[in-house]
């Protein structure tokens, strides 16, 4: 097992993998993936700007078409999506060469596939919950794509105050940009049972949504666990 960071241009990524070789398949997944994405937006801009779904042709990108179909489900732009998208991807190619532990985490957004018990754990800024809680993910729950939005944390686009909206579905690009609506939708603690409330309509498993001292949770969700928090490193390199 192994652990390594690769950041390329906007795309921070912790992956948490079987061995070395799947770390560069994940690496050259990024990078093709990336590129693809890039050529679709140069000739179609408006892609990157709506924050509204927008349909895509049949001869797309598939991390366009990924993006695309997790923007109509949840009622987002796109590029809500675009983190969650280029991992669950990555993870794709890692699982097709044989990887049966990875865990692909891209700013906060993560696809994963295991083969035992692993731990995620929510960071969500001031909230007293921050760093305090996580989730037992098993392996008949995966693949699984667990996202976070936050209006109080990074630099991500979001129009509400959660502290952390986190959302899982069956795939990070799903979970991407439902975590983006959930958190458009809360602007104080009383909003996070009617956030929560939103999260049956968007496809999901589950979602836990926090704001300060409130948390609401619908759906099927990981049990939750005690945390001992998350590494420094984490802090400075992923949410600052």
């Amino acid at each position: 097992m192994i652990e390594r960071k690769l950041v390329f241009k906007e795309s921070k990524i912790f992956l948490k993998i079987d061995g070395e070789k799947f770390f560069d398949a994940a690496h050259e997944s990024l990078l093709r993936n990336r590129a693809e994405l890039e050529e679709y937006i140069a000739g179609n801009p408006f892609f990157r700007s709506t924050l509204e779904p927008l349909e895509v042709g049949r001869n797309a990108p598939r991390v366009v078409k990924l993006m695309a179909d997790a923007a109509e489900k949840t009622g987002v732009g796109p590029m809500a999506a675009v983190a969650g998208a280029l991992a669950d991807l990555m993870l794709e190619d890692v699982v097709k060469q044989g990887c049966r532990y990875a865990i692909i985490e891209n700013g906060g957004d993560i696809a994963m596939k295991v083969d035992r018990p692993a731990k995620v754990v929510v960071y969500a800024g001031s909230s007293p919950f921050s760093s305090k809680i996580g989730f037992d993910v098993m392996p008949k729950d995966t693949p699984l794509g667990v996202c976070t939005s936050s209006g109080t944390v990074g630099h991500a686009i979001s129009f509400g105050n959660a502290d952390a909206a986190v959302a899982f579905a069956r795939s990070a690009a799903l979970a991407d940009a439902a975590a983006t609506a959930l958190g458009n939708s809360v602007k104080s603690e009383a909003d996070v049972k009617k956030a929560a409330e939103l999260a049956k309509s968007l496809s999901l498993r589950g979602a836990v949504i926090i704001k300060g001292k409130s948390i609401a949770a619908w759906g099927k969700i990981p049990k939750i666990v005690k945390s001992r928090g998350l590494p420094e490193y984490f802090y400075k390199e992923f949410f600052e």
